[in-house]
């Protein structure tokens, strides 16, 4: 276990703390235990741990294809997860929509501000007449009935109908191939980004970066396969692969960068 915790950063440390928590619980109890919606980065880090582990599996499931923030479910071999375990919901709103657009900030603010945990949403996605967003079935009933406003706008929240499509994906991640000097999110944000060294760590230290949801202002911090990068006003960039040395000692990096289809 150590030696798998030197991978991590140290403010991971609570999050992997509580994932050691988690499976103590699932060997003590030998019954599977249910985790509230997480991260890619956050379910890298379980699945990691777990893996560590013969007689424990992990799986994960957020509805939507592709989703995004998923529950995950730590469970004994013997176990079988079935789609029921995950306890997962789909709710849409109903709006105006003639007179206003909905955006995903809006939507996701006003979910927030119901006083719940953001570990109770999964992904929210929206278009141009329809809001979609994932919650767990623990706290689906208190939402559908106290989100009753979004900004100024009165909604009315439902579940979605048995034959109604969820709403796809519409994020098209791009691949390219760099070579960077080292994984400081400085000189990464510089070279994907074509801008001068300054300039990214301008944007570091006025707190427009944020790596896997948090916000990040040392120009030095060390990325990481798996982590998702957004830069405000520029999209957002996945660390997929880091390929061995070039004859230069320079790093190939293997990055996805996100286009939303218009």
């Amino acid at each position: 276990m150590e030696h798998l915790i030197q991978h991590f950063r140290k403010d991971e440390q609570p999050f992997i703390e509580q994932v050691v928590g988690w499976q103590h619980e699932v060997e003590d109890r030998y019954a599977p235990k249910l985790t509230d919606f997480l991260d890619p980065r956050q379910r890298f880090i379980v699945a990691s741990i777990i893996g560590q582990n013969d007689t424990l599996k992990t799986a994960s499931a957020g509805l939507f294809d592709e989703a995004e923030r998923q529950r995950m479910l730590i469970y004994p071999t013997y176990y079988e997860p079935m789609e029921e375990d995950f306890q997962l919901t789909v709710f849409t709103i109903q709006y105006p929509i003639k007179f206003v657009q909905l955006r995903h900030p809006d939507v996701l603010g006003a979910l927030l501000s119901l006083g719940l945990d953001r570990g109770k949403f999964g992904d929210v996605r929206v278009n141009d007449h329809l809001v979609q967003f994932v919650v767990a079935i623990e706290v689906a009933e208190y939402v559908r009935l106290h989100l009753t406003g979004i900004g100024k706008v009165k909604v009315h929240v439902e579940s979605i109908k048995e034959t109604e499509p969820l709403l796809q994906n519409e994020d098209e991640w791009l691949e390219e191939s760099h070579t960077v000097s080292s994984m400081r999110l400085d000189v990464i944000i510089s070279t994907i980004l074509k801008i001068s060294r300054q300039k990214a760590q301008a944007l570091i230290t006025s707190k427009k970066v944020r790596v896997n949801w948090t916000e990040r202002d040392s120009v030095a911090f060390e990325l990481q396969e798996g982590d998702i990068l957004s830069v405000r006003g520029n999209g957002r960039i996945k660390i997929m692969l880091t390929e061995g040395r070039t004859k230069k000692d320079k790093i190939r990096l293997q990055i996805g960068r996100l286009t939303q289809k218009s």
